[in-house]
């Protein structure tokens, strides 16, 4: 009978012993996501109690790059009587035109036909009536289909696109048009573009805190109007019927620089 009661006295005892340590182990699991919970919210910004007392500023970041490819736009046009002669009489100047452009070097996924209709021609002719006279519209007569191909060109080498342009003319191209200069390595400059403004952005902010008598805190907001801005020149040549260029020579293109401009809006707390 006492060594029962000695038994009943220590199980008495452990058990709210173990309890208690449970109890302990669910108030520290609690601590401790309530914890990591507060912490992750640091990691944004902006996030929290909203700052009251902030200033925002306004960088600008200007880039300039010489530009290493070339882009234009080229059209192949023919009029016949029936729709099959006007189709094979375009794909075979379009066939020279793409013949010369890879004997250029120009690679395959670098040309790309962006459009291509057959449509019917028709002739209206105008009743000759007296005057004073209500005379209604000619009716239009068909006189055959016109078929036209367009194709974007892409030139790695820029020494080389005023040759092109003038190849790509005396092989039958009626009209060569939208030259615009590109830098093909873009995001690279955007970067550098929207470094430089962030950077103006930030001497702002010094200045006008300087000025005010407060300090810098931490960025609560950041926005880009409306992402890099590029200014490029562009060149456009008209070719004739017989599809040759208007001057005898291949025009000297200037490449020029490609300007690249980011602006962006910095909120800044201050204290």
């Amino acid at each position: 009978m006492e060594e029962q009661s000695v038994k009943e006295i220590i199980q008495a005892t452990h058990w709210p012993r173990t309890m208690a340590a449970v109890a302990l182990g669910v108030l520290a699991l609690f601590l401790l996501v309530a914890t990591m919970s507060e912490l992750r919210s640091y990691g944004y910004i902006g996030s929290g109690v909203a700052p009251t007392n902030t200033i925002t500023v306004s960088g600008e970041g200007i880039v300039f790059a010489v530009p290493d490819t070339a882009e234009f736009t080229y059209s192949v046009q023919d009029t016949e009587k029936d729709v099959q002669t006007a189709q094979t009489a375009v794909s075979t100047k379009g066939n020279a035109i793409l013949a010369y452009l890879k004997a250029q070097g120009i690679a395959d996924t670098d040309v790309q036909t962006t459009d291509y209709s057959v449509n019917p021609q028709y002739d209206y002719s105008q009743q000759v009536c007296p005057a004073g006279v209500y005379c209604p519209s000619g009716n239009g007569t068909l006189t055959g289909y016109q078929a036209s191909e367009s194709v974007t060109v892409k030139v790695r080498d820029t020494s080389k696109a005023g040759a092109i342009l003038s190849g790509v003319g005396s092989k039958g191209a009626t009209n060569v048009s939208s030259l615009n200069f590109t830098v093909a390595d873009e995001k690279s400059l955007e970067a550098q573009a929207r470094g430089k403004a962030i950077d103006d952005a930030r001497t702002q902010a010094q200045a006008l805190a300087s000025q005010l008598g407060v300090s810098l805190v931490r960025i609560v907001g950041f926005s880009e109007g409306g992402g890099p801005v590029y200014y490029a020149k562009g060149v456009s040549m008209t070719m004739d019927a017989a599809g040759s260029a208007p001057a005898p020579v291949a025009p000297d293109i200037a490449t020029g620089q490609n300007q690249i401009t980011s602006d962006v809006s910095v909120t800044y707390e201050i204290r």
